[in-house]
C-alpha cells in the first residue's frame, strides 16, 4: 500500500463529514464530490459510509427517484459535527507540526 493510499484512507472520514456538513448527499454524488480532489471509488466509499452510520456520525433516509430506484441520502449528525470539529483541530495541529519540522530540519543533499 502506498503512502498516499494510507494518507487518503485516514483522511476520508474527515472529508466525507466535511462535505456532509454542507448538505445531504447520496453515495454516488458524494463520491463525485470527493473525486474532484481525491481519487476514490464507490466501492471504497460505501463501507466507510456504513461505518460512519454505525458509529453515529451520519444517518440515512431514502427518497423516491423519478428515474429509478430509491436513493439513500446521508446526513451528518450532531455527534458527527462534534467528531469532525475535533478531528479537524487534530489534523490542523498535526499538519502544522509536520510543516514546522520540514522548515526546521535541513536534509543533506
Amino acid at each position: 500500500m502506498s503512502v498516499t493510499t494510507q494518507f487518503r484512507k485516514g483522511a476520508l472520514d474527515m472529508c466525507v463529514l466535511f462535505i456532509l456538513q454542507t448538505d445531504d448527499f447520496y453515495g454516488y454524488d458524494l463520491t463525485q464530490q470527493i473525486k474532484k480532489h481525491i481519487p476514490i471509488t464507490e466501492s471504497t466509499l460505501y463501507p466507510l459510509l456504513r461505518r460512519l452510520v454505525k458509529d453515529g456520525y451520519c444517518a440515512t433516509y431514502t427518497v423516491e427517484s423519478p428515474n429509478g430506484p430509491q436513493r439513500k441520502y446521508y446526513h451528518i449528525t450532531h455527534q458527527g459535527r462534534v467528531f469532525l470539529k475535533e478531528t479537524l483541530k487534530e489534523w490542523d495541529e498535526f499538519t502544522a507540526s509536520i510543516e514546522a519540522l520540514r522548515k526546521e530540519i535541513k536534509p543533506h543533499e
